[in-house]
């Protein structure tokens, strides 16, 4: 393992029969992950321009003093997103309140926004935070990103925090090299991965609601590839010259350097998604805000661990924001 791991927490190790990268990432899709938490709040955030997001929010049982959890979702995910609902689960049961961003135009946030998301807007990160009620900021926010939203959330980081009092964040399995990672993913050996994400890609791209003109569903519907998707639709939508433009203005490689607030950042060299040289080319000792903890396994979105049915990432960030001093306080510090 590269980086300091949190003292007192066993270093990864997989759990049987989800051996190496591919059946690690793909476990929760054959097994299922854990129930939805009972209850939750349904809150509806608006954007400057009128659209808004619809976000999840679950709360501890007792009163908590601990900082807000918002959890971005990867690429064409949303709450439901079975990493994200074990996250906030877990988080949950440790004291910490949960909130489940569903970013513009995905699944919940569909019907009341026209928009969409892309790998590096965080300007909707940042109007999204300021609309949350002031009750909710009063112990300050804890940024979780997941995959894309991973990269979301580090480039926030790097832009300096946009004014709000966001106190640290974590990014687990993230593509902060946009091109290398379109690249790997596809890959011949990454062909059914890529055809089960640009199909939901496109899906959610084309769901009911979409404001879209016809020669941008004309280019969606006909993207053979991640690329020609980026390139033929993201790209111009939102107006970058093309995919690589879009790449290179939106990977979070780019923003490292601005971090000022800490930062975990969670990755296998193993992902079968992320090529592992996008984080082992990096000379972290020149970052000192990130720590990153790179594994030699667990996958995209996996580590499920040999030492708990609880994921190694989720219960490595609980671990790390006590030791940041910002855990719940009271009856939670026991469990």
């Amino acid at each position: 393992m590269t980086g300091a791991s949190p003292p007192a927490l066993a270093p990864f190790r997989e759990r049987a029969p989800w051996l190496g990268g591919d059946l690690q990432t793909l476990r929760n899709i054959i097994i299922g992950g854990p129930p939805e938490l009972a209850g939750g709040e349904r809150l509806l955030l608006a954007m400057p321009d009128g659209d808004k997001l619809a976000a999840r929010l679950d709360r501890p049982g007792a009163e908590t003093n601990a900082p807000l959890i918002v959890l971005a979702h990867g690429l064409a995910g949303s709450e439901s997103s079975l990493h994200g609902v074990a996250t906030a689960r877990y988080l949950v049961s440790q004291g910490w309140p949960a909130l489940r961003l569903n970013l513009r135009g995905a699944a919940p946030s569909r019907p009341t926004s026209g928009g969409r998301y892309h790998a590096g807007k965080t300007d909707d990160l940042a109007a999204a935070l300021r609309a949350l009620p002031a009750e909710l900021l009063r112990h300050g926010i804890v940024l979780i990103g997941n995959s894309l939203g991973g990269n979301l959330v580090l480039k926030f980081i790097g832009e300096g925090g946009h004014g709000l009092p966001v106190r640290a964040a974590v990014a687990v399995s993230t593509p902060i090299d946009l091109a290398a990672t379109c690249a790997r993913m596809m890959a011949s050996r990454n062909f059914v991965y890529h055809r089960y994400m640009l199909d939901h890609m496109k899906r959610e791209a084309l769901a009911p609601g979409a404001e879209l003109t016809t020669a941008e569903r004309a280019a969606i519907a006909g993207a053979r590839s991640v690329y020609e998707f980026d390139d033929r639709f993201v790209a111009p939508h939102f107006g970058y010259r093309g995919a690589q433009d879009y790449y290179e203005a939106n990977a979070a490689k780019n923003f490292l350097a601005g971090a000022k607030l800490p930062t975990l950042i969670l990755q296998a060299l193993d992902d079968p998604w992320i090529p592992a040289q996008c984080y082992t080319a990096i000379d972290w000792a020149t970052l000192p805000a990130i720590q990153p903890v790179l594994t030699q396994g667990g996958g995209h979105m996996g580590f499920h661990g040999a030492d708990s049915l609880t994921p190694w990432h989720d219960r490595v960030t609980a671990q790390w924001l006590k030791q940041k001093g910002l855990g719940p306080k009271g009856r939670f510090e026991m469990e």
